[in-house]
């Protein structure tokens, strides 16, 4: 597929029933990606749910231990990259790794892409670049709110060389979500690209041992933005020496 091709498919997604219209709300299109993302935001919302109305302070459940060892399990990952802070930051940062994940096993059910009103929202780059964006504004956000105004000194260091580093540094700051949602939308678009394509040409077995590693893959993607994002907010937020 040449560059032109897969940017096409980029702001498409999965062929034409990815950019179908299904019907406009408020003046805006609604298209399967957007549904199956407020199905995805409606499950996790009704999960935590379930699994935050009857908390013990010592679990008597599997389902409220097995969450607590995930979550503590982030939190020390996350403490990891932006130290005694993380607890703050975790809201936001587990809402993107639980949305990713979901997204990105929601492509793997049979008929996703293929049924009207379903379609892995990360398949699409339009859903990847706002999460990017929210991940680009939220960074912007913690940095001013820690450092005030004094944050955007990055920005002309050292101050000697501030007509060349300033714009440099503009155009890095605007890379790293670029960047991002690509990251993330290539691999999940590939993914279900290649799974597609074996199981219409290859034996049962291939395929299955694809499916396999789209789930490793699935996970592995979302803590990649997810910890991405984490660096992103220490490097922001990092006192200055």
């Amino acid at each position: 597929m040449e560059v032109t091709e897969f940017m096409s498919a980029a702001a498409e997604g999965t062929g034409d029933h990815g950019s179908e219209v299904l019907f406009t709300l408020f003046g805006l299109d609604v298209t399967p990606a957007i549904t199956t993302m407020w199905a995805i935001m409606a499950l996790i919302i009704i999960f935590s749910f379930i699994v935050t109305r009857t908390l013990e302070r010592v679990p008597r459940t599997r389902l409220q231990a097995a969450v607590e060892l995930i979550f503590e399990s982030l939190e020390e990952l996350f403490k990891g990259i932006l130290g005694d802070r993380a607890r703050g930051y975790l809201p936001l940062l587990i809402s993107f790794f639980l949305f990713i994940v979901v997204s990105n096993y929601s492509g793997l059910i049979p008929g996703a892409g293929h049924f009207k009103g379903f379609l892995a929202p990360t398949s699409r780059w339009g859903v990847t670049a706002g999460l990017a964006v929210i991940v680009f504004f939220s960074q912007q956000y913690f940095g001013i709110k820690e450092k005030g105004l004094g944050y955007f000194k990055h920005f002309v260091d050292p101050p000697f060389l501030a007509p060349l580093m300033l714009p440099l540094g503009i155009l890095e700051e605007l890379v790293k979500p670029f960047s991002l949602s690509l990251r993330l939308f290539a691999n999940i678009f590939g993914g279900e690209t290649v799974l597609a394509a074996l199981l219409l040409t290859l034996p049962v077995l291939v395929p299955i041992s694809v499916l396999a590693l789209e789930v490793i893959f699935g996970l592995v993607q979302a803590m990649i933005f997810t910890m991405l994002a984490a660096v992103y907010f220490a490097n922001a937020t990092a006192e200055e020496h």
